[in-house]
């Protein structure tokens, strides 16, 4: 199986994860994937995670996922916008507001990988990544 969007891979792996329940989902490592990884976790989306290293060399980001007390997913939805065949720029006055602020855009910038709402504090707009609610 060809991976010809491993960001869109990453996502479905916790979508899945998030429909089953599932505690823990691995996703191949890379320094983009991380970053997501790591909004998600400052969002409250997943509990936390950990890089998992083969040889010294990370290889897996283990990804704890989160619910509610009553089994409630955190996660309601996760959707890829800018893919391979069609990318979605915004300009610093179009950066996407997910349900009025209530969930988050992920956005590669000049500055790194920011949430909706830093891009929009720092002024700068970038690749939409995905959506999370």
């Amino acid at each position: 199986m060809s991976m010809t969007d491993p960001i869109a891979d990453m996502l479905t792996r916790i979508r899945n994860a998030n429909h089953v329940y599932k505690e823990k989902v691995d996703i191949p490592y890379s320094k983009l994937k991380l970053e997501i990884t790591r909004i998600l976790s400052e969002e409250g989306f997943i509990k936390n995670y950990k890089v998992v290293e083969d040889k010294g060399k990370p290889s897996l980001i283990r990804v704890s996922m989160k619910y509610g007390d009553k089994r409630e997913r955190v996660i309601t939805e996760i959707n890829r916008v800018s893919r391979s065949g069609r990318r979605v720029y915004a300009d610093k006055t179009r950066v996407p507001k997910v349900i009025g602020g209530l969930g988050t855009a992920i956005l590669s910038t000049s500055k790194g990988i920011l949430t909706d709402a830093q891009a929009r504090q720092q002024g700068i707009g970038g690749e939409v990544l995905c959506l999370v609610q």
